[in-house]
């Protein structure tokens, strides 16, 4: 099994200095190079103290500075907001400059502030979205570039850089269905999300293999399986991490009430309690240990994209459950 981070900048009710959640995510990272993981995953988010990161790009030629060893991952870079050119030759320099350490995530977004402000109808979204992506993949693939599509319409452009590896690994974020088939009837790498239950990721990648066979194609890529992690001393303790956890989560992400009482919101209380027992993995490092084994057999979990839900969680998965599973 491989490790990776998917790295958020949260900064939640805005305690401290942000330049503090900065420092911290740093310091992690500097963690994560000296103990084995494999990537860390940059979060992209916009006009949203859910993660303060409104450039993937910048923070990811950051981290290469500060490291040696750990890959650099997009998770993602929300192409709709993009130029796909621009696009390309940021990813393309980026790999130059990191050695050849970039993994690139492209992904459509979700949040309707982010639309707005951006002025992309989010109904354009999913199309915008891979539009740009066969620009950069072709972009990076071709001498110059020619292309023709709804967005955009592009002659004989010399894109420069080209990116150092050959080819650049790339995967798109797919939580539906229909984001599922299109990524797999491309033949494409695929991201899978940290909100869905650990059961719907195993039928959701089920769906991947099937539908990336009944189109021919073969993609021997990692597949980064984004999962929530509570870890502490006591399994009491890291319950109380996973539902603190969770509750900013749902108000911040899902922008639902966490705190609702089953008798007047059965259905945000229920789906908060199976959000806490189906989709974060919690408990004493024994614990975790225990679910990640068993994941990585019924899923299968290959590949953890781990997205720790306190600095506690993030030390004992690193120098208490990472050594287990070695």
């Amino acid at each position: 099994m491989k490790f990776g981070v998917l790295q958020f900048f949260s900064w939640p009710g805005r305690r401290g200095e942000l330049s503090t959640v900065y420092q911290r995510a740093l310091d992690r990272i500097r963690t994560m190079d000296a103990n084995g993981y494999d990537g860390v995953w940059l979060a992209e988010h916009h006009f949203s103290t859910y993660s303060v990161c409104p450039s993937v790009h910048v923070m990811a030629m950051h981290a290469a500075d500060i490291t040696k060893n750990l890959r650099i991952g997009t998770a993602v870079s929300l192409a709709p907001f993009y130029h796909p050119l621009r696009l390309a030759e940021d990813i393309a320099l980026l790999d130059n400059l990191t050695g050849g350490r970039i993994n690139w995530g492209a992904g459509r977004g979700f949040d309707m502030r982010e639309f707005k402000a951006f002025d992309i109808p989010s109904e354009e979204s999913r199309e915008r979205m891979q539009e740009c992506v066969q620009i950069v993949l072709k972009s990076w693939s071709e001498d110059r570039l020619t292309f023709v599509g709804k967005y955009h319409q592009l002659e004989d452009v010399e894109v420069l850089p080209k990116p150092l590896q050959s080819p650049l690994p790339f995967w798109i974020a797919s939580s539906s269905p229909e984001a599922i088939d299109w990524s797999a009837s491309q033949g494409y790498a695929i991201l899978m999300d940290p909100h869905g239950s650990h059961d719907q990721i195993r039928q959701k990648y089920q769906q991947y293999r099937t539908r990336l066979k009944q189109h021919g194609h073969v993609n021997a890529q990692d597949t980064p399986m984004a999962r929530l992690i509570a870890i502490g001393d006591s399994a009491n303790q890291a319950e109380q991490i996973a539902r603190s956890g969770a509750q900013w989560m749902f108000r911040s992400y899902f922008n639902a009430d966490a705190k609702a009482k089953p008798d007047s919101n059965k259905n945000s209380a229920s789906r908060f309690e199976d959000y806490v027992a189906n989709t974060i993995i919690h408990g004493t490092s024994e614990m975790v240990a225990d679910k990640l084994l068993e994941l990585k057999e019924t899923i299968p979990l290959r590949y953890l994209m781990a997205a720790p839900l306190s600095h506690k969680s993030f030390e004992l998965l690193t120098y208490e459950v990472l050594p287990k599973l070695a």
